[in-house]
C-alpha cells in the first residue's frame, strides 16, 4: 500500500492527525517517506538549493565561518556541522574554500545531521577523505565549540497551523473526506504560545508554529553560548508567521500537498522571529536578506574573478547563477540569514546586530 493509503486507513480508524504529524510521516516515514527514499535534488529531482546553483555560495559561507573561528581565537578542536546537508555539496565547498586557512582543517571535526540513508550515501561519496561523522539529532553533537550551518533545513520541519477564532484558535487537522486527505478545523481553544498574536491577527487568519525548530535552535544556541562558535541559518521565510505557507513541490512544480504524501517535498516558510526569540543564551544577528549577506561577503568580486575563465554558455550560466542567488526578485530577498554567536563575540561577517 502507498503511504496515502496507510494514512487514510489510520485516520479512518483513529481520527484526524495534526498537520505536523502528517508532515513528519510524509517526509520521514522509515520506508515510504520522501527524504528516506530518494535524492530529491537537482534537475532530475524536485528542487534545487543554493549550493547546487553555484560554488560561490558554499565558498563564501566557508570563509565566513573560518573568519568567525579566527575571531574567537581559533580553538584547536571544534565541530563543523551542517544540518540537512543534501548531497554534501555545501560542506565540500566550505572545506575547499577554507583549505588555505592555517589550522582550520586540522581543528575541524566534520559532522552531518542527516536522517536519509540515500543522502548519507551521497554525502559519503562527496566528502570522501574528510572523515565526516553522522548524527540524527543535534542533541548528539559533541560538547565543545560548534560552527554550524543550516541551509534550507528549518523549512522542512513539521509545522502546526492555527486559525484565529475570536479569542481562541482552531488547529488545522488532516482528515479524510470522500476518500481524499484534506484539511479540517478542530474545536476552538486557547493557545498560550499564540497569546501575543491576538494584537496582529483577525478572525480567520492562519498562524504557523514549529516546535521542532525551537528545540533545535535552543540546543544549538546553548552549545554556542557555553563553548563558543557560531551558526548560520539560511532559509526562506520572514520575520513573523502569517498565513498558510505550506507548499509541496514535485519535479520542480507546485502540487497538492495532500495528493501523494511521500512523493513530493513539503515545506513551509520559516518564522525568523520565533527562531530569534529562542536564541538565548546565545546572541543573534539581525535577520538579513540572503542577497545582502552574500554581497557583503564579496560575491560580486568572486563572480567577476570566476567569469574571467568562462565564455559562451558557461559564462551565461555563471551570470544567471549569481543573479539567482542575490537578486531581490529571485532568492535574494525571499531567503534570509540569521546568525548565532556568543554574547561576548562579534557576529559573523556579513551580519549585524
Amino acid at each position: 500500500m502507498s503511504l496515502r493509503d496507510d494514512l487514510i486507513a489510520r485516520i479512518s480508524q483513529s481520527g484526524p492527525i495534526s498537520l505536523a504529524t502528517y508532515m513528519a510521516e510524509a517526509l520521514l516515514h522509515p520506508t515510504k517517506g520522501y527524504y528516506t527514499t530518494r535524492d530529491p535534488l537537482g534537475t532530475s529531482g524536485d528542487f534545487t538549493t543554493a549550493p547546487e546553483i553555484s560554488q560561490m555560495f558554499g565558498e563564501l559561507i566557508g570563509l565566513c565561518l573560518a573568519q568567525t573561528w579566527l575571531d574567537q581565537g581559533a580553538p584547536d578542536r571544534f565541530t563543523l556541522a551542517e544540518l540537512g546537508p543534501g548531497r554534501g555539496t555545501l560542506m565540500a565547498d566550505i572545506l575547499r574554500a577554507t583549505r588555505s586557512v592555517p589550522g582550520f582543517h586540522a581543528a575541524a571535526h566534520v559532522t552531518l545531521l542527516e536522517a536519509s540513508p540515500v543522502l548519507r550515501a551521497q554525502q559519503a561519496a562527496t566528502l570522501a577523505g574528510s572523515n565526516p561523522a553522522w548524527h540524527r539529532s543535534v542533541t548528539d553533537l559533541p560538547d565543545g565549540p560548534l560552527w554550524l550551518v543550516a541551509n534550507e533545513f528549518f523549512d522542512a520541519l513539521p509545522i502546526h497551523q492555527f486559525a484565529r477564532a475570536g479569542h481562541g484558535w482552531r488547529e488545522r487537522y488532516v482528515g479524510v473526506n470522500d476518500g481524499a486527505l484534506t484539511l479540517g478545523l478542530g474545536a476552538p481553544a486557547p493557545q498560550a504560545a499564540l497569546a501575543r498574536r491576538m494584537d496582529d491577527t483577525n478572525d480567520g487568519d492562519i498562524v504557523e508554529t514549529c516546535p521542532a525548530a525551537i528545540s533545535v535552535l535552543q540546543e544549538v544556541s546553548g552549545r554556542i553560548a557555553i563553548h563558543g562558535g557560531a551558526a548560520l541559518i539560511i532559509d526562506y521565510g520572514d520575520w513573523r508567521s502569517l498565513g498558510d505557507t505550506l507548499q509541496a513541490v514535485q519535479d520542480h512544480t507546485p502540487v497538492d500537498p495532500f495528493a501523494t504524501p511521500g512523493q513530493a517535498d513539503l515545506t513551509a516558510h520559516v518564522d525568523f522571529e520565533a527562531l530569534a526569540g529562542a536564541a538565548a543564551p546565545a546572541a543573534h544577528s539581525r535577520v538579513t536578506p540572503q542577497g545582502v549577506f552574500l554581497e557583503r561577503l564579496g560575491i560580486t568580486a568572486r563572480a567577476q574573478a570566476l567569469a574571467q575563465n568562462l565564455n559562451g554558455e558557461a559564462l551565461d550560466a555563471h551570470i544567471a547563477a549569481h543573479r539567482r542567488l542575490t537578486h531581490p526578485e529571485e532568492m535574494g530577498n525571499l531567503f534570509k540569514v540569521l546568525g548565532l554567536f556568543p554574547a561576548d563575540a562579534a557576529p559573523p561577517p556579513g551580519l549585524n546586530t
